[in-house]
């Protein structure tokens, strides 16, 4: 039998390939936690359709509510259905000798390998054609806004349209590749090697400096771009600096902001990390650190913003910079203005606190504004509410901030359902987006000021090389990390990595405010991100609490269930696709062209 060759075969047209369109359906995003309930493909050579496979798979665990709703594929009908141990060894035969084509690769592929992997089958190392970045390569802005497979379908008038189910997906990526395929051959583009020529360009400037490569290391780290004169151009963290490193001068780089960020760099600088999580919080202080121009996220942790239930007699919401050391309760922090006056306005929806801006005095009575009249504030200003009426409010809003979010949620969900009831959808949709503001930065502020507020962490999670990675958190700070050695005593690795680990000052904090210090709050010694970081390394499968000064703990009533429960609503209220394509594929202003 004739063996399919490679992409490094010269010269074998792309009529007499034999393609293998893939899609699948799953219960989620990520192929460690979810499972594949649905395999579709294709096989076509030459534009003729040779054959087709399908099958329902019993993923082994539910399927979510939501992911029901979006691919219409039920626990009753993965019931009986072939278990991933007989359907993906099937496909595989199916595939066999075969090009896997899929739109959105990296997420169909990447099921196919870790179910190969829990199954102790060798991924056979199919060659590969990801749709999406070819549409990207191929389609101007004018004609498709992005690269989704339904918006190709419907802009390349595809006879079958995606529906969320894996064989019409896969039949309707059939349709679109063979579009792409035609306006490749007008461009020269007719064999396997001038398709990864195409889909991988690589500039001269790229190939010149790929010797910048060779000095990294085969570990887990933080890589600098820097210029000629030492400026920072671009910070990246990395799993294995080489491999990252080598990335940015061959085809698998696409983002043209790095290619010219390539052009300019002069060096590479690699700093070696213990473990993945070192080399993520080192990412992020090194990016708040020197704000390089071509790093987009991250830079300007400073600017966060919170809001404020004021110190005083009538205590008000206040939208500030910075947390200070007194009584007041805050909310955050937020990335904009912008999402911190939604939650603001949530809150005014849910409890009539006073919207004005005076600091008013109790036994100074002024006069009283329209939302009084309105009914929207119970009027202190001018002594229609006493400091004790008014404190009822103030305490709700301070108890949904710091521990119990069902009053504010729970008053928000009856005007949400109210206004649907009277057919008022949008304003309904916009009511609910700010609740869901609102109780994703409290949810976010409980869980950071729960770290924040343990004076010391150890945690360990074992690795793949049957040893352990040792993380030491003052304040919600990574203060050391290490690993030890497969087959060794952790305690003694365990009591230096404590011994040596960095003192927790407030003044080692990168976002600082105009030059000061943030002294309290939960970012007072790191920030958001990193928190964020190691909270989710710390949830991570397999991780074990070694030792613990302070009590980690959120709110039995808090804001985090509260938000899952919102999440859930939002995700089907907007017809979401928890499964799409997460890279937000767009077509190049002028459509490359073959070298």
């Amino acid at each position: 039998m004739a063996v399919q060759g490679s992409f490094d075969e010269l010269g074998v047209p792309l009529r007499d390939v034999t393609f293998v369109v893939v899609d699948l359906e799953t219960t989620g995003g990520s192929p460690v936690t979810s499972g594949i309930t649905e395999i579709g493909a294709v096989k076509v050579r030459g534009g003729v359709v040779l054959g087709e496979f399908h099958t329902l798979v019993n993923p082994g665990e539910p399927i979510p509510p939501f992911i029901a709703v979006l691919t219409g594929i039920t626990n009753t009908m993965v019931a009986n259905a072939p278990r991933v141990g007989s359907a993906v060894p099937a496909f595989l035969d199916f595939a066999r000798d075969c090009v896997l084509v899929a739109h959105n690769a990296p997420f169909d592929l990447g099921f196919l390998k870790a179910a190969c992997a829990t199954l102790d089958i060798r991924w056979p190392g199919f060659d590969s054609v990801d749709t999406a970045r070819l549409a990207r390569r191929v389609l101007t802005r004018d004609e498709a806004p992005n690269c989704k497979l339904a918006t190709l379908a419907r802009v390349l008038r595809a006879t079958v349209q995606p529906s969320h189910r894996a064989l019409d997906d896969a039949r309707a990526t059939v349709d679109v590749m063979h579009v792409l395929f035609e306006r490749l051959a007008g461009l020269g583009v007719s064999s396997l090697d001038e398709l990864r020529t195409f889909t991988g360009q690589v500039t001269s400037q790229q190939r010149g400096k790929r010797h910048l490569a060779d000095v990294m290391p085969h570990s887990p780290g933080v890589y600098l771009f820097r210029d000629e004169r030492g400026r920072v151009l671009y910070v990246g963290k990395a799993k294995d600096l080489r491999a990252r490193v080598r990335s940015y001068f061959t085809s698998s780089e696409m983002r043209q902001r790095i290619v010219e960020m390539v052009a300019v760099a002069h060096d590479v600088i690699p700093i070696v990390c213990a473990t993945e999580l070192e080399a993520q919080v080192r990412e992020l202080r090194l990016i708040a650190q020197h704000k390089p121009p071509y790093n987009r996220r991250s830079k300007f942790p400073e600017r966060s913003v919170w809001v404020k239930l004021t110190v005083e007699p009538f205590p008000r919401l206040s939208i500030v910079r910075a947390v200070k050391d007194d009584a007041g309760s805050y909310l955050g922090p937020f990335s904009s203005t912008r999402e911190a006056e939604l939650a603001v306005a949530a809150v005014h929806e849910a409890v009539p606190l006073r919207q004005c801006h005076l600091r008013l005095n109790p036994r100074r009575p002024v006069s009283a504004c329209l939302l009084a009249e309105m009914g929207r504030c119970g009027a202190p200003c001018d002594g229609r509410q006493s400091v004790d009426e008014y404190a009822v409010h103030v305490s709700l809003v301070r108890d949904a901030i710091e521990r119990d979010a069902r009053a504010v949620v729970k008053t928000l969900m009856r005007r949400i359902e109210t206004l649907a009831a009277m057919l008022r959808y949008e304003d309904a949709a916009a009511q609910r987006d700010r609740l869901a503001v609102f109780v994703r930065a409290a949810a976010r502020g409980q869980r950071l000021g729960a770290l924040a507020g343990c004076r010391q962490l150890v945690a360990a999670r074992p690795t793949a090389a049957h040893g352990y990675e040792v993380a030491v958190i003052r304040h919600g700070r990574l203060a050391a990390a290490g690993v030890v050695p497969p087959g060794a005593a952790p305690r003694p690795y365990v009591d230096a990595l404590i011994a040596t680990a960095e003192t927790a000052l407030a003044d080692t904090l990168g976002p600082a405010v105009a030059g000061s210090v943030v002294a309290v709050g939960p970012t007072a010694y790191a920030s958001a991100e990193e928190i964020e970081s190691v909270l989710r390394w710390l949830e991570s499968p397999g991780t074990r609490l070694v030792e613990l000064d302070g009590a980690w703990a959120c709110p039995a009533y808090g804001a985090g269930g509260q938000r899952m429960l919102l999440d859930l609503a939002i995700e089907v209220g907007n017809d979401a696709d928890p499964l799409g394509d997460r890279r937000d594929l767009r077509p190049v202003h002028q459509p490359a062209r073959a070298s």
